[in-house]
This record gives structure tokens, C-alpha cells and sequence, in this order.
């Protein structure tokens, strides 16, 4: 009996704690299935009927421009976003894992210290510069400093892997008449390949959920991503539509609950070989 309760005790305590990270989600479909008199005086779980309409409502967009072009916008910003700190960082992560310069120690220990630098003390002057380049209400602000190695922890995160790498793969690459560039793009980088890929899912569902960035450049409706929507869908209007709001909300979340299902493997992979080489 105490063998029995030893067994299933972890899976009992396992399935409880999935039940209570998953009723959030649970409870936003409900909510956005139902009726806008029952959203906020219901305490019902599940709606007394469905409303579809919700969803109509929700397709249409905000401000004329149609959920499609919304998510086409966010998954524009996301993917330029994790081509950058994929390409970038790994470059960074190569010259200070690798390669022998003057300071080097000395800069890499400036560029982690600038992860306890809180991202608001950088947030007026990086506005300045862009508004003065006329890159204001354009994807560039949120896309070009991803090509300038400016993630820090994806930096750390590419040195801790590299540095397990051996050694002496580059020196016979170095042998056969390969230079720095060329040594990095044939052999160091495919053997990155776990942190890159941790790289690029953290970077992807950082940016897709991002909401302030986008807030403080992005200003035609146009151009808004779904996050953006969903502020400007509750303010259009002056009773808030509850309903289409959290049709809205679960559009939103599908794209990163269908990204994690299918990276998920890729994601523990990268993670836990990261941490063995680190």
C-alpha cells in the first residue's frame, strides 16, 4: 500500500498542479464565449450559451485593419527579432568565447553587468536617437538593435555553451587554412545549435508578448501588432466590449501555446545541454 501511494503520489501531485496552470487558459475561452451581461456577473465557469459572435467581432480588427494584418505585423516584428539576436549574438558570443583581444575579459564582464541595467534607463535615450533618424512609428526601432548584440543574456547564454565546445576542432579547421569568420560559420556554429535554438523560442515569445516596446514606437493603426490591438479594441468604444476583448486575448495566446507545443522537445533540449556545457 505505501509502495501504491509512493507511485502515484507525484503523478496525483503533477496532474493537480497542471490543473491549476492550465485554468487560467481554461477560464479565458469561457469568458470569451460569453455574453457581455455575463462576463462580469456570472460566476459560472461556462457560459449558458455560446457566443460566436465574439469571435466575428474580434476578426474584424480595430480601426478598420483585420486581425490577419495584425498577427502578419506581429509575426514580422517577432521573426526579424529572432534573426537578430540569432546572428548577433552568436558573432559576439564567438569573438568573446574564442578568440584572443586586448580587454576582452574586461568587456565581457561590462556587457553582463548590463543585465542588471533596467531596460527604462536606456528607453529615452535609444527614442532619442531613433526620432532623430526618422525611425519613429516604423518596425525598425524593435528589429534593428536585435542585428547589434544587444541581449546580454543571449550572449551569456551562446559563451557558456561555446566555451565546452573542444578545441581542437577549430585548430584543425585553422590547419586547413579556415580563417576566424569562416571557422565560426562552418564549425562553431552547427555545433551551437541547442543554445541558438534556445535563443530563438525565448526571443520569439519575449517579442510576441511584448507590449510596451511596441507601445512607445508604434502609432499608425496600420502597423499595430496584436498586442497593440488589444488596448486600442477596449478604448474604441466607450463601454468596454468584453467579449471581443477576450476573443481577442485567445487569438493572441493561440499562436504561442501552438509555438511551444511544437518546439517544446527543442526547448528542454536546448536548455538542459546548454546548462551541462555551461
Amino acid at each position: 500500500m505505501n509502495l501504491g501511494v509512493k507511485r502515484w503520489a507525484p503523478h496525483t501531485l503533477a496532474l493537480v498542479g497542471l490543473l491549476v496552470l492550465l485554468y487560467p487558459l481554461v477560464w479565458l475561452l469561457a469568458t470569451s464565449l460569453k455574453p457581455a451581461d455575463q462576463v462580469v456577473t456570472s460566476l459560472d465557469l461556462w457560459p449558458s450559451h455560446l457566443e460566436w459572435s465574439n469571435y466575428t467581432t474580434a476578426l474584424e480588427g480595430v480601426s478598420g485593419v483585420t486581425v490577419t494584418r495584425l498577427l502578419g505585423n506581429t509575426l514580422l516584428i517577432a521573426g526579424g527579432a529572432v534573426l537578430g539576436n540569432v546572428l548577433s549574438c552568436s558573432l559576439a558570443a564567438y569573438a568573446f568565447a574564442r578568440l584572443r583581444f586586448r580587454m576582452s575579459r574586461v568587456m565581457f564582464a561590462f556587457m553582463v553587468a548590463t543585465l542588471m541595467l533596467p531596460h527604462h534607463v536606456v528607453l529615452i535615450p535609444q527614442y532619442i536617437i531613433f526620432n532623430q533618424l526618422g525611425m519613429v512609428d516604423s518596425y525598425w526601432p524593435l528589429i534593428l538593435p536585435k542585428f547589434l548584440a544587444t541581449e546580454a543574456f543571449f550572449v551569456f547564454l551562446i559563451v557558456q555553451f561555446m566555451r565546452g565546445l573542444p578545441r581542437e576542432l577549430e585548430e584543425s579547421a585553422r590547419i586547413d587554412g579556415c580563417g576566424p569568420f569562416r571557422t565560426y560559420w562552418s564549425i562553431t556554429l552547427p555545433l551551437t545549435r541547442p543554445a541558438l535554438i534556445t535563443t530563438a523560442i525565448f526571443t520569439f515569445i519575449w517579442t510576441w508578448n511584448d507590449f510596451f516596446t511596441q507601445m512607445i514606437y508604434l502609432f499608425s493603426p496600420e502597423s499595430f501588432t496584436i498586442t497593440l490591438a488589444l488596448r486600442s479594441f477596449v478604448d474604441q468604444s466607450s463601454t468596454s466590449a468584453y467579449g471581443p476583448m477576450f476573443a481577442m486575448s485567445v487569438i493572441s495566446v493561440l499562436p504561442i501555446v501552438l509555438f511551444f507545443f511544437v518546439f517544446q522537445r527543442y526547448l528542454v533540449q536546448g536548455m538542459a545541454t546548454t546548462g551541462l556545457k555551461g
